[in-house]
């Protein structure tokens, strides 16, 4: 039997990157996984992909930091297939700028992605874990080891030059993630941060025709790191190169695991050694 059997998971920003490689990843062992994205049509491809390979998938398309998503989302899963093991957080983009050219407006589209939204999960999902738990108890069953994987970034262990906004959303990602793993013992969940170093995404790739950019939510994001400072990067990384989107995911699918059943309150750095 695959170890994420009949476990049904919940993943934000899944239709693409590193999302999306964490929801074929949880699905190819066993996890039944709602997949998000902003736009229906890579949602529904990840659903797609999952169920060609013989897992179980639905969509939930839609901004994380739209009013009632969370909500939504989370009914998604128990309306679907019944319940809720499984939630990663980890939708979110980059908006740079130095912190006297930076604006309310990237301040807060940031925080509102990155912090706000998978506070407003969380919080969605706690009255359905809690009576999940209550339910299991009073039947005399075993309560599951549920799991909680928060994205976050060196930039917020370490900062980051550029990135004011960002660097303080996923600093407090840290401190979210902890105090989960405080309040849900009681419910035998674990919840741990994941933060990535850097890692190879259409955020960073320069496309191939120069400067690209990205439209999220209305906005045109420049997207895309210079390659010369790609490259000075990977210098700094032992593994000396950056990670790639399945490597991502397999750092987030090692705290899904039943082996990590004892691990809460944890940063697990996903950087290649850099740290």
């Amino acid at each position: 039997m695959s170890t994420l059997q009949n476990k049904v998971a919940i993943v934000t920003g899944s239709g693409r990157g590193i999302g999306r490689e964490i929801a074929l990843k949880l699905a190819s062992d066993g996890a039944k996984v709602v997949v998000n994205d902003l736009d229906q049509e890579p949602a529904e491809q990840t659903v797609a992909d999952i169920k060609a390979a013989g897992g179980e998938a639905v969509a939930c398309a839609g901004s994380v930091t739209a009013e009632g998503f969370a909500e939504r989302f989370v009914q998604t899963a128990v309306d679907t297939f019944g319940g809720l093991d499984i939630i990663v957080n980890n939708a979110g983009y980059t908006w740079d700028s130095v912190i006297q050219k930076m604006t309310d407006e990237q301040w807060d589209a940031i925080l509102d992605v990155h912090l706000k939204a998978p506070f407003q999960i969380l919080r969605a999902a706690q009255p359905v874990i809690s009576g999940l738990v209550k339910a299991e108890r009073a039947e005399g069953r075993e309560v599951p080891c549920r799991k909680v994987v928060n994205i976050a970034s060196i930039a917020g262990l370490g900062g980051n030059a550029g990135q004011a906004n960002y660097a303080a959303a996923k600093a407090g990602v840290t401190g979210l993630t902890k105090t989960i793993s405080k309040e849900w013992g009681r419910y035998n969940v674990t919840a741990n941060t994941v933060a990535f170093g850097l890692i190879t995404t259409r955020l960073t790739e320069v496309p191939a025709g120069g400067d690209g950019s990205i439209e999220i939510e209305g906005r045109e994001l420049k997207v895309g790191v210079n390659p010369q400072l790609l490259e000075t990067f990977a210098q700094q990384i032992p593994l000396g190169r950056p990670g790639t989107p399945a490597e991502a995911a397999g750092a987030v699918y090692l705290l899904c695991r039943p082996e990590s059943d004892y691990v809460s309150g944890q940063t697990l750095v996903c950087g290649g050694g850099f740290s």
